[in-house]
């Protein structure tokens, strides 16, 4: 694929914030290799709340609600009162209420990363998720899966990295609708131009992230 003058433009600054992009990326196979199941759980859960919210607001309601301890206990109702800085609010409260029932075993403990762990593929775990939990679609699989260290193979297609792929001339517009063929096309698409330009799948969106919002958060 050509580079064209974006490219170097960003390239520039991946050279530039490139050891920050690697030590988050360790943290977050860190998450997977020593992080309990709450900790995998949270990481899930906080993809639930991504849509259409702010990843630092989603991320503080996590926190709270953990804190406070009704994240792994709480109803829909009272999960409610702490989203008020998310979007869809009620409806992310009773997914995450299904996603712990989903993740608890019969003596009530949650089972979040021995569950996962049984699966031997990054796509085995994306399809699980894409076809069971609530309110996950193929971009926040994606995005769960690199925040806790799977993020090398898999691309999070959401609109400002869609853009910048436009940009790129990786692909030539923004689909209106992101079927999974299209999204596994664009995806391998993203694959190729990585290889091409030498920078990895993970660090690539966390790149475009930075550029978007000026800091490399989850």
């Amino acid at each position: 694929m050509m580079k064209n003058e974006y490219f170097y433009e960003i390239e520039k600054k991946y050279k530039e914030i490139k050891n920050d992009i690697d030590k988050r990326l360790e943290e977050y196979r860190e998450i997977w290799k020593n992080g309990s199941n709450e900790d995998i759980h949270a990481e899930l859960s906080f993809c639930i709340l991504t849509p259409q919210s702010k990843a630092r607001n989603a991320w503080k309601a996590i926190t709270t609600m953990r804190n406070d301890g009704v994240l792994f206990t709480g109803s829909a109702e009272e999960l409610s009162e702490y989203l008020n800085i998310v979007r869809f609010k009620n409806n992310k409260a009773k997914y995450l209420v299904e996603l712990r029932n989903q993740m608890t075993d019969e003596n009530g403990k949650i089972i979040t990363k021995d569950f996962f762990l049984k699966m031997k593929t990054v796509n085995e775990k994306r399809e699980w998720i894409v076809e069971n939990i609530k309110g996950m679609a193929w971009k926040e699989a994606g995005h769960f899966l690199r925040n806790v260290g799977f993020g090398d193979e898999i691309a999070i297609l959401d609109r400002h990295i869609l853009k910048n792929l436009v940009r790129l001339q990786v692909i030539d517009e923004i689909p209106k609708t992101l079927t999974k063929k299209i999204y596994l096309e664009i995806e391998n698409k993203m694959k190729e131009y990585c290889k091409d330009t030498g920078i990895p799948m993970a660090s690539f969106d966390l790149l475009l992230w930075y550029l978007e919002a000026g800091e490399i958060f989850k």
